[in-house]
């Protein structure tokens, strides 16, 4: 008899365990997938400046310091993985570096920060005390070279923006769930009818995203030093070429390319292999260090495209050769190509602006 009651016992209890790892399990299926390390695109972060806003407690949802008239924060990541920032009057310099996304940068003995969010206007940056219990965010809105406090150099890349379609990390779970349900939408929009004239419509195939933007690229010195040159082609096919140099001051021309000439422009950009192409070309050996540092002063180079979802972001610090003939960096010829394409698109074309 005590036998039966103890297998009884037995199998009440294993009963009662199975129910609370069906309870459990759930939890921490959603607690797994809340802790997933996300890859962020660091061409959301290279040469970007943010201005400091606030600071939240995370448990507490709760500001507990604002940036004011005492309290003045600017960040600015550079191309070559070099930071300045500006903090109450004071400038200082260090490196950056991108991991998933862990933004590793020196600020107030906090070494490693989780990125939270990065848009075009947004950055949080995630991070917990040492010192403390808890968990706090820095909150940054963008800003352009006039906004911040920075000294820019003469010879130094204008700000680029490369937008993408589709292309914002956003690591909070509720901007994610905000994100699914906006598709969903879409999708619902999409879908054509059953009973109507609509049914009998496909839905109009919307063309790949495309952007370019080249800036940059020569020396700075002369007679008439160039200030600024940049070409970007939208989407759209309207290429802007903006030219700036001491002497003739700004020159803005406008000019429409067409969408199979577009796209002609994007296979011969693929087939030059550039989304395989490396981020950065810099100096490899000591003469190319002297001549950075000699005049005429090199400009930096920055391409950037994007492909539907695809995009690059590519910095050659010294682009051509200079007056001695001279080629200081070794990359691929299959740059140079598409560098002189789109050259060729914003010089050949009749101004329609």
């Amino acid at each position: 008899m005590s036998m039966l009651f103890s297998n009884q016992k037995l199998k009440r209890g294993l009963s009662l365990v199975l129910l609370l790892l069906l309870f459990i399990t759930p939890i921490l299926v959603e607690a797994q997938q809340d802790s997933t390390v996300y890859q962020i695109d660091e061409n959301l972060l290279i040469e970007t400046k943010w201005r400091y806003t606030y600071t939240l407690q995370v448990e507490a949802n709760t500001i507990i310091h604002k940036a004011d008239k005492g309290y003045d924060y600017y960040l600015h990541l550079k191309y070559d993985y070099t930071y300045e920032h500006f903090l109450n009057g004071r400038t200082a310099r260090g490196t950056w570096s991108l991991s998933d996304n862990e933004l590793f940068y020196n600020f107030r003995n906090i070494k490693k920060f989780r990125i939270v969010e990065v848009t075009n206007d947004v950055f949080v940056l995630e991070f917990n005390q040492p010192n403390s219990k808890g968990t706090y965010q820095y909150h940054f809105v963008r800003v352009n070279s006039k906004e911040a406090p920075f000294i820019k150099p003469l010879n130094e890349l204008p700000d680029v923006l490369l937008e993408a379609d589709g292309l914002v990390a956003i690591n909070s779970k509720e901007e994610r769930k905000k994100q699914r349900e906006r598709r969903k939408k879409k999708l619902a929009k999409s879908k054509p009818k059953k009973n109507g004239k609509d049914s009998e419509k496909e839905p109009e195939k919307q063309p790949t995203f495309i952007n370019v933007e080249l800036v940059g690229g020569g020396f700075y010195g002369g007679v008439d030093p160039v200030q600024r040159d940049y070409i970007r082609i939208k989407s759209t096919g309207r290429l802007i070429k903006e030219f700036k140099s001491k002497q003739r001051g700004l020159i803005v021309t406008k000019k429409d390319i067409s969408r199979e000439e577009l796209e002609e422009f994007m296979e011969f950009v693929i087939s030059k292999n550039f989304f395989d192409f490396e981020r950065i070309y810099d100096c490899q050996s000591e003469m190319c260090q002297i001549r950075k540092r000699k005049k005429p002063t090199p400009i930096p180079l920055r391409l950037a495209i994007a492909y539907g979802t695809r995009k690059k972001v590519i910095t050659i610090t010294i682009w051509g050769k200079d007056s001695r003939n001279m080629k200081y960096l070794d990359y691929p010829p299959g740059l140079d190509d598409i560098i002189k394409y789109i050259q060729l698109m914003a010089n050949s074309y009749d101004n329609n602006s």
